[in-house]
């Protein structure tokens, strides 16, 4: 009875989910963005008082950065020291 009532409920629940999928993608990327253009900002000249904080996370940003300036309509990348195409 336990396992059906679960079942049920996850129905449910992906039922409600499912016109809202497009849009929760689409506001998890824009978000997606918004990171690394903060990570990457000093690079492009803009100033961030975050620079020291987000340093660190280069290495696990550098890997979507390719698809990050494509999607930014950059055919190359724009920072002199990333060469990722």
């Amino acid at each position: 009875m336990l396992e059906l009532l679960k079942k049920v409920a996850s129905t449910y629940d992906e039922i409600l989910q499912q016109p809202h999928r497009t849009e929760i993608a689409r506001e998890l990327r824009d978000e997606e963005d918004l990171f690394t253009l903060l990570c990457f900002s000093e690079m492009l000249g803009l100033p961030n008082p975050a620079f020291y904080f987000t340093l660190e996370l280069y290495p696990f940003v550098i890997e979507r950065f390719h698809d990050w300036h494509l999607r930014m309509g950059m055919e190359k990348s724009p920072l002199n020291g990333i060469r990722c195409c």
